[in-house]
């Protein structure tokens, strides 16, 4: 389990210090697939990176399994079990895909072809790939997932996985993380909007101004979204030739 107590978060902005995060209470258990959700900017990325220690807390602690790792940086965390797939992964200049598949995984002989396949990569056409200018965002991205899923961990977090990744790698990469959830123990944190990736949710965590404003099941928020949907006009106007961006009217 991981556990979040009283964290806040500090960072200097242009005019000083702000906070960032508030109060972060949180509570991920084993074999759960959480999706973090909520307006741009509300924190969600940074609870990400407080996990995975990029971000030192300002206040607070972070417990897993028992262990207090709110000390703890980067490396150690990822030794303990801690991946994290970043929203803008950066390039390995000189290294291949298989180089850096073999260098994640903590098997010796990882299945390198499977886990091009389950992030929409086909190993033929990428294996020996150099991983340079030549690649898009989308498959660097695609990699990187593939680079976490070559691991053992305890706690693995996605942010917003589906960033530039084509429909038939989407719809393999909600298949992947279903699978990771069945087969092992680890816990799974998605950051994401779409619909297919909360569907995939055990809980979902709706955060806004750094804080978590609510914890709720997939169903409940589908169905907000749902109702939403159908008390606003302006889809519907946009589809019948309405202005573009035009305020809701529902």
């Amino acid at each position: 389990m991981l556990d979040l107590q009283n964290v806040s978060l500090e960072l200097n902005g242009d005019e000083g210090k702000r906070e960032v995060l508030r109060n972060i209470n949180l509570k991920l258990e084993n074999k759960k697939i959480y999706v973090m959700t909520g307006p741009n900017g509300g924190g969600k990325t940074s609870i990400a990176k407080v996990i995975m220690g990029i971000y030192p807390v300002s206040g607070g602690k972070i417990i897993l399994d028992g262990m207090d790792i709110t000390d703890k940086n980067i490396t150690e965390r990822a030794r303990l079990g801690v991946g994290y797939a970043f929203q803008t992964p950066a390039r390995f200049k000189g290294l291949k895909v298989k180089d850096i598949l073999e260098i994640s995984s903590d098997k010796e002989h990882p299945d390198q072809c499977q886990l091009l396949f389950d992030v929409g990569l086909c190993a033929k056409d990428y294996m020996n790939r150099e991983i340079n200018a030549t690649f898009s965002g989308g498959e660097l991205k695609r990699v990187e997932i593939a680079s976490l899923l070559a691991r053992n961990l305890k706690i693995a977090v996605f942010d917003e996985p589906e960033a530039g990744i084509d429909l038939w790698s989407f719809q393999k990469l909600t298949e992947t993380f279903s699978k990771m959830n069945f087969e092992s123990d680890t816990t799974i944190v998605i950051i994401s909007h779409q619909e297919r990736i909360l569907k995939l949710a055990d809980e979902v965590i709706l955060v806004a101004d750094g804080t978590i404003s609510r914890i709720t099941t997939q169903q409940k928020i589908l169905a907000e979204i749902t109702r939403q949907d159908a008390l606003c006009g302006c889809r519907n106007d946009c589809i019948k030739g309405g202005a573009f961006g035009a305020e809701c009217v529902g």
